[in-house]
């Protein structure tokens, strides 16, 4: 039987051994990035994370491809109809860190409600004044959680047992649904006008793509916070800046942001930004300097215990896939 070429990109060192160990008869192929996909176009499966953009004029060079295994939930950084006419199967990782991308959350909404930076910052200067840093209660505050899923219940789990109120706008889920999490079905409008903090836990797709927009944050309370441990293209990065320099949002807590795959792919790749490309990136920076503004690198999935869970189910699509007993497929 000849060996399959399994190719993969984007990954620690730490976990190569477990790898080799699962398949001793393939071919392997690590890659810490990816610079051309004419240098793996033999490869019968590969397994990325979302820093790959997997798209169809990509699969035109990878003639053998027969299954990606992506180490993600979410999976908008592969062209799915293009996979589908290729006959490619692909994979995720359905559940692995609700609990840890809903921990980050909260560090997030901490670090804004305490004043966390700006308090370590000033007394690592040795100023131990507690002038501009009141901050406030999470207690008897209304938490808008936009996407009910895996990751919003373990958000609503953790805001009741800060004593919270929480609303959530979810239409896969109904009233009764909600109701029994411990919140309350609205609209997002209603949770835009209501929510104390207002935390995004939904996939990116053609409705959600930029759903916090400039007509969304006309009805936000002021002072209210804003969460995004999903995806950067949820928001509308010019929209959020303006209503951040009028004083309407009191403070932003990113672990993704817009200009993200950007950043990250022409920085890589060494290739000068369009013109788009640039004003998208000065407005993550305006962000990123912002004094109420707290960016994570896109970490909230990164713990120990989450990542280990990660690589395990990625071991096994593969393996099942080589079995013919595909699992977690998408397409």
């Amino acid at each position: 039987m000849l060996k399959k070429h399994l190719v993969f990109v984007d990954r620690e060192k730490w976990d190569r051994d477990l790898i080799k160990k699962t398949f001793p008869k393939e071919k392997l192929t690590f890659l810490s990035r990816l610079g051309s996909w004419d240098k793996i176009k033999d490869a019968d499966a590969l397994s990325i994370f979302i820093n790959t953009k997997v798209t169809a004029s990509a699969l035109e060079k990878l003639l053998n491809l027969k299954f990606i295994a992506t180490r993600s939930t979410g999976f908008d950084h592969i062209d799915l109809e293009a996979c589908k006419a290729r006959g490619i199967k692909v994979a995720n990782v359905p559940t692995y860190g609700e609990n840890t991308v809903a921990e980050h959350t909260f560090g997030l909404i901490l670090a804004l409600s305490r004043k966390l930076v700006q308090a370590v910052n000033q007394t690592r200067k040795g100023d131990f004044s507690i002038e501009g840093l009141m901050g406030f209660d999470l207690n008897n505050k209304v938490l808008g959680v936009i996407g009910g899923g895996n990751i919003g219940k373990h958000v609503i789990r953790m805001a009741l047992g800060f004593q919270m109120k929480v609303i959530v706008s979810d239409p896969c889920l109904t009233a009764t649904q909600i109701k029994k999490l411990g919140g309350t079905k609205v609209t997002l409008s209603d949770l835009m006008k209501k929510s104390d903090i207002i935390t995004l836990h939904c996939p990116l797709c053609k409705a959600t793509c930029q759903m916090i927009n400039n007509k969304q944050l006309k009805l936000v309370k002021k002072g209210a916070l804003l969460i995004n441990t999903a995806r950067g293209e949820l928001m509308d990065t010019t929209a959020v800046l303006k209503y951040l320099e009028r004083g309407v949002l009191g403070g932003v807590g990113l672990d993704a942001v817009e200009a993200e795959k950007i950043i990250k792919s022409k920085a890589l790749l060494k290739k000068p930004l369009e013109q788009s490309e640039m004003e998208q990136v000065l407005e993550n920076y305006s962000l990123l300097k912002h004094e109420n503004v707290i960016i994570t690198p896109h970490i909230a999935f990164n713990t120990k215990e989450a990542v280990g869970r990660i690589l395990q189910t990625t071991l096994e699509n593969i393996q099942g896939h080589l079995r013919g007993q595909n699992k977690n497929l998408i397409n």
